[in-house]
């Protein structure tokens, strides 16, 4: 079984109550255009097992989402060396190195980036990601790919972006979360970095904040991943920006991310026990890193409009009176 298998294999359990969601997104690598696509999979506390299929469209400052909903037992999830999902007329085909993912509107292969693409797990150990705790898991099985194909019947040719893989008890309760791919001058990647703030339940307590992030920059990657040590990093966060200031063995990073509201769609994620929680979701985030190793020169790195980030909560925002 290959690394890519294990981290894009099929965690649902319909007997039980649980969330899980394989996603991909991909941007334009010079215009603020982006697509995001998702299936998921909700098994409730009580009721029949649900699939889902999301797609959400960002063009400028024009910003629009839908989904399907079927009976599980009318989706298809295959496990193998290639992950194959179906849910009514979307396919997605998840391989070790890339793979494809069709529907009405799509049709699109990518391949995984040499040298930045392997599997990014954000937790300090991937014990963490089969063991009991935390509740809720994060994987990014391909963190960089380039995408081909066609959408909305126009070309789409070497848009950057990458897959996702996630599951839990349920959603978390508050979360920022936020991967960008940074390009060099000639249009190649040569940097990214991903991670999140979020508090979770331990029975009746809430967590404080708790954050990570991991920087790949050519062959290094720097890790600052002491989830629980929060007074090793602090976290700004107001539904439109993020800002994350971590330091740890590998030195010391700042990230700050960005979203205009019209550049944000609103999707309303149903938990196994019936309450909804509320994602405010961007793919064109103005993003800005920095980084101060132990052992070399500080480095910036910038987006324009290059981020994906969400920022997860179950309190709805007035200024998105539609929940997708």
């Amino acid at each position: 079984m290959t690394a890519m298998y294990a981290d894009n294999a099929p965690r649902h359990v319909a007997s039980k109550g649980g969330v899980e969601s394989y996603f991909l997104r991909c941007n334009h690598p010079t215009e603020p255009k982006a697509l995001w696509l998702k299936a998921t999979v909700l098994v409730p506390d009580r009721g029949e097992p649900v699939a889902e299929a999301w797609i959400a469209r960002f063009d400028g400052d024009r910003s629009t989402a839908s989904k399907i909903t079927i009976p599980l037992a009318q989706a298809r999830f295959t496990p193998g060396a290639t992950v194959h999902i179906t849910i009514g007329d979307h396919t997605f085909a998840l391989g070790p190195a890339g793979g494809s993912v069709r529907g009405p509107t799509y049709d699109l292969h990518y391949t995984a980036v040499p040298g930045l693409s392997d599997a990014l797990c954000p937790f300090p150990a991937r014990w963490m990601i089969d063991g009991p705790f935390p509740k809720s898991k994060l994987l990014t099985p391909v963190p960089c790919a380039r995408f081909s194909g066609t959408l909305d019947g126009a070309a789409v040719t070497d848009w950057i972006g990458m897959q996702g893989h996630n599951w839990g008890k349920s959603h978390a309760l508050e979360y920022a979360w936020g991967q960008c791919v940074f390009l060099a001058a000639d249009g190649a990647p040569h940097a990214l970095c991903e991670g999140f703030t979020g508090r979770i339940k331990l029975g009746p307590v809430v967590t404080p904040r708790l954050s990570a992030l991991v920087v790949r920059r050519g062959s290094r990657e720097y890790r600052f991943d002491r989830v629980f040590r929060p007074w090793r990093s602090s976290a700004d966060l107001d539904g439109r920006t993020w800002t994350l200031r971590v330091r740890g063995e590998d030195g010391e990073a700042v990230l700050a991310m960005h979203a205009e509201t019209s550049r944000m769609v609103c999707l309303g994620y149903n938990n196994p026990d019936g309450a909804l929680s509320y994602c405010l979701n961007s793919k064109l985030a103005r993003t800005v890193l920095r980084v101060n190793p132990v052992d070399g020169e500080g480095f910036e790195c910038t987006s324009a409009h290059g981020g994906a980030l969400e920022f997860l909560t179950r309190t709805p925002d007035a200024a998105f009176p539609e929940v997708v």
